[in-house]
């Protein structure tokens, strides 16, 4: 398979991407110049808001549909650029800009291998979605597009995994922690301090065990991120907020973590949303077996994807490195770019010997 003019395409289309602003709910512009690509290579297509679907010509009634789909949108930039985040850089083998690869190296990759893959007979139907808002979890990201399309059988999610196929990842629960006190002079002994209050609950939160033990993903994770108290160095503080980030295993419903840490501390706890559960994809599913067959190194992902909003059997896999995402000076490999089309085909057609 020689794959060098859909790599030259895919890097050309990302440096067009990189430079033009896709914050998560404001990916207008990015989603014109992706439709405006899409039309240029003769790929029919239509939008969902923001958000772009394309089947392949050569879908046939009666069968099956595998989804190919990754997020259009970035997070902010990270404190600490030396570079432009939106000046897309090739140095070292290396092309550097905000979204290069998270997630555009799957996202171009996947859509040059969408353009290769419209040309074979499959014994299954393909579909190219190309989401918004994943970064934020927004209503009109992917759970618009699962509205509208509602025959997904299974899913390829472009994430960057280093081509490593996730064949599960955690939940989502963000817990916000409100600490009530009373206002007092801090040099009189008075009021009821609710930085105190918030300290005893984040090391309740921090120490507690939750006793079920997933042997596919482990203890349930659970660690404050952002805490906020006080207004004045001589007021006893009457609120003090905090932030939890909890990564569930399949054992535990939101719900019951909700309960579970709330019963142990005086602070309310508030889950931010309850719906994003934990997703794996069952061991004997046509998706495992292909990557057995091709030897894709399978593990379990300790973040979250759009996967959380398909609710179908799915493998996360991608080209780029997760630990390189929402950092500052962000970069992908442009070898890992040709690699991804390449085993994103590959893959795709070895799914049809067994699937």
């Amino acid at each position: 398979m020689n794959t060098d003019f859909l790599y030259h395409q895919a890097v050309g289309l990302l440096k067009g991407k990189i430079a033009i602003p896709a914050l998560s709910g404001n990916e207008r512009a990015a989603a014109d110049y992706l439709s405006a690509y899409l039309t240029s290579a003769d790929v029919a297509h239509f939008r969902v808001g923001n958000n772009i679907c394309a089947y392949s010509p050569r879908n046939k009634e009666g069968q099956k549909l595998l989804m190919l789909t990754s997020h259009i949108d970035t997070v902010k930039p990270a404190a600490g650029y030396a570079r432009n985040p939106f000046e897309p850089v090739v140095a070292d083998g290396k092309l550097f800009g905000l979204g290069s690869n998270d997630a555009g190296a799957p996202l171009v990759a996947m859509i040059q291998s969408f353009v290769y893959l419209s040309a074979v007979d499959l014994p299954f139907n393909l579909l190219l979605a190309l989401s918004c808002e994943e970064e934020t979890s927004g209503a009109n990201g992917m759970q618009r597009v699962v509205q509208e399309i509602t025959d997904v059988d299974c899913a390829i999610v472009g994430e960057p995994t280093g081509m490593r196929a996730a064949v599960g990842e955690r939940g989502l629960l963000v817990l916000d922690g409100t600490a009530q006190g009373a206002v007092g002079h801090a040099a009189r002994d008075e009021g009821v301090n609710a930085i105190y209050t918030a300290i005893d609950d984040m090391a309740y939160i921090k120490n507690y065990t939750f006793d079920r033990v997933s042997p596919l993903m482990g203890a349930v994770k659970k660690t404050v991120t952002i805490v906020h108290g006080g207004t004045q160095h001589n007021v006893i503080p009457d609120v003090c907020t905090f932030t939890v980030d909890v990564r569930p295993n399949e054992c535990y419903t939101p719900n019951e973590i909700v309960e579970l840490l709330q019963s142990g501390v005086k602070s309310r706890l508030q889950a931010r949303a309850l719906d994003h559960k934990c997703s794996f994809t069952p061991p004997q599913h046509p998706l495992l077996r292909c990557a057995q067959r091709l030897a894709i190194e399978t593990y379990i992902s300790p973040t979250t994807s759009d996967w959380v909003r398909l609710r179908v059997p799915a493998v996360k896999m991608g080209p780029g490195s997760s630990a390189r995402s929402h950092t500052a000076d962000e970069f992908v490999c442009l070898h890992e770019i040709k690699d991804g089309i390449a085993t994103y085909i590959r893959f795709v057609e070895a799914l049809a010997c067994v699937w």
